[in-house]
């Protein structure tokens, strides 16, 4: 949970973006609210405003790689503003959810197409979507994967719970798989700058979590 003073600078941070896009405070508050309580449901442990402030925290480290800076961060306060564990259609239904707050501000058309975009690609599934600046959003959010081990081992744990709906053995069977798929990719970050710092410890970061799964025992040592 974060604290008061991260959830000001958040909110300082999101009138700022906004009023980039010629959108009021009066405007931007009632969204800011909206996402707040979005992310606060209480099945969320770690798609929560925690994930968003670490992930734009890395975005603005790329963004002078940007075609479009404004969409790329709106986008990235909204790609998990929709989730459920027990859904696959959280990204389409969170770029849903961003038209519909934004469109009736002010935001340009040509930034909520991007926006919609940008969103739709934080899915992975479709690798020919992540282009452009979808490869920034995507390697932010990809962030917690080459974090410090304390940190990740967090966002391990807080995965599986947000999965308590799921049999420990289908769980270990479907984790291992999204694992085993990030590492067999050639670069789990495709901007160099993450490449240079993230690849390395979240190649062993995802090893270790596989060897916690396949042998349960670890997690007590």
């Amino acid at each position: 949970m974060l604290s008061p003073e991260r959830m000001e600078v958040l909110q300082i941070q999101w009138v700022r973006l906004l009023d980039r896009g010629g959108v009021s405070p009066a405007d931007a508050y009632p969204v800011f609210d909206h996402l707040v309580a979005a992310y606060a449901e209480p099945w969320r442990y770690y798609h929560t405003l925690e994930h968003i402030a670490e992930t734009l925290k890395v975005l603005t480290k790329l963004l002078d790689q940007a075609e479009d800076a404004f969409a790329i961060m709106l986008a990235c306060w909204f790609h998990d503003a929709v989730y459920d564990a027990q859904k696959h259609d959280n990204e389409a239904q969170s770029a849903e959810l961003a038209m519909a707050l934004l469109r009736p501000i002010g935001v340009a058309e040509v930034h909520l197409q991007r926006i919609d975009a940008l969103i739709r690609a934080t899915a992975h599934f479709d690798e020919a979507a992540i282009v452009g600046d979808a490869v920034l959003l995507v390697d932010a959010d990809l962030a917690i994967l080459g974090s410090a081990e304390v940190r990740y081992q967090r966002y391990a744990n807080d995965i599986r719970r947000e999965y308590a709906h799921v049999p420990d053995a289908d769980y270990q069977q479907g984790r291992l798989r999204v694992l085993r798929n990030f590492l067999a990719q050639p670069q789990i970050y495709h901007t160099e700058r993450m490449f240079a710092v993230g690849e390395e410890p979240a190649r062993a970061n995802l090893q270790a979590e596989i060897a916690r799964l396949v042998d349960p025992q670890l997690l007590s040592d």
